[in-house]
């Protein structure tokens, strides 16, 4: 894409209520691309810090005040008059009942929900990163369907809520949708990776392989369905944004059994890679509950695994 010569560095803040609910503005017919919902923030003027900026946009545009905020996320979009930088902080704690100081709508929605709202383009890898789960667990090949119903039910019964059913056979479509039910019953989603992908199964969501994603021109599915991809370089990573995923996973960032030949990326490089996506970045290979802090340091969305998730 041609990127503009005008470059804006912004920071947006992920304000929540007692409820959960997020808060979202509505940008005025006056702005540039006015009448679309965005996440509050602004221009980080000449001189301020990312945190300076950060509290005095959301003062001036919500009348808060900012006690506790920590980074999340960054990621850069190109718009055909401007290229935008942006810094995310979720807002850990703030003061004050928040109003549309300078004349504009405001709402407080839950983040399943955001979608129903007309978002500017770079809200929607935003909002995956607020409600996407920080780990989900992989199937593993070679088991009966009994003994893949038995482990999703103890993964249900730990709170998992995202799930891979992984296969590289057809699956009984029988099986599929009991497996379906079962993470329904728990409020977990489904994605499927198996062979011969329709985008019209029982599920949440598919997850494509790397010869998949590099298949296609443009998303398969609909909105309403996440959408994910593997991927193990930054080529890979921005096709997957072309052909606009939800996620990605990159691999193997450690030295795993079921891939000992497979030559690790390593933290350094996972870091680098995760820094330069713009979309939210599960990292596998040797993952664990016990690495999820240290995925989270550098700004992925988190883990997945088979056998230590």
């Amino acid at each position: 894409m041609q990127q503009s010569n005008k470059i804006v560095k912004a920071v947006i803040g992920i304000l929540r209520n007692a409820s959960g609910e997020i808060l979202i503005a509505e940008r005025r017919q006056d702005q540039f691309m006015g009448g679309y919902w965005e996440l509050p923030g602004g221009k980080i003027e000449s001189g301020e810090s990312n945190e300076e900026s950060l509290a005095r946009e959301l003062k001036e545009e919500l009348n808060v005040e900012i006690t506790k905020s920590h980074l999340m996320h960054t990621i850069c979009h190109y718009y055909s008059e401007k290229t935008v930088h942006l810094w995310i902080y979720t807002i850990e704690h703030f003061e004050g009942v928040a109003q549309g100081m300078e004349g504009q709508n405001i709402a407080w929605c839950p983040a399943e929900q955001l979608h129903d709202f007309n978002l500017l383009p770079t809200m929607k890898a935003i909002i995956h990163k607020i409600y996407l789960p920080q780990h989900y667990w992989i199937t593993p090949d070679n088991q009966s369907e009994d003994t893949l119903l038995e482990q999703l039910a103890s993964h249900l019964s730990r709170g998992t809520k995202m799930i891979q059913l992984r296969a590289k056979t057809t699956l009984d479509s029988a099986f599929v949708k009991q497996f379906y039910q079962n993470c329904q019953a728990s409020n977990a989603k489904l994605i499927l990776n198996t062979p011969q992908k329709t985008f019209n199964e029982g599920c949440d969501g598919w997850h494509l392989t790397t010869d998949e994603l590099l298949s296609l021109i443009g998303r398969p599915c609909t909105n309403d369905k996440l959408l994910g991809a593997s991927t193990h370089n930054i080529s890979e990573a921005g096709h997957a944004e072309i052909i606009d995923v939800d996620y990605i996973s990159i691999a193997p960032v450690e030295p795993t059994k079921s891939h000992p030949n497979s030559t690790p990326l390593g933290w350094d490089r996972a870091s680098e890679l995760v820094s330069r996506s713009n979309l939210p970045v599960y990292l596998l290979g040797g993952m664990s509950i016990q690495t999820l802090e240290r995925s989270l340091s550098i700004g992925a969305q988190g883990v997945a695994g088979i056998s230590e998730l």
